[in-house]
């Protein structure tokens, strides 16, 4: 139980002590470009979808 409390004690100061946290202005940022990262692939996974399912639909109705 020791261990246990040592690991908590020391990843509690590693977290307060060491580690450099981005400001809100970067965390803006980033999620900004997170969320524009994100249309654009859906975007054309969406365009990729279409298409492969009009491709498709074509092929199948050129054997009936």
């Amino acid at each position: 139980m020791d261990k246990l409390s040592n690991y908590f004690r020391a990843t509690v100061e590693e977290m307060r002590y060491n580690v450099t946290w981005p400001s809100t202005t970067e965390l803006q940022k980033s999620a900004g470009l997170v969320l524009i990262g994100s249309l654009v692939f859906a975007i054309v996974v969406g365009v990729m979808d279409i298409s492969f399912e009009s491709i498709l639909k074509a092929f199948y109705n050129s054997f009936r």
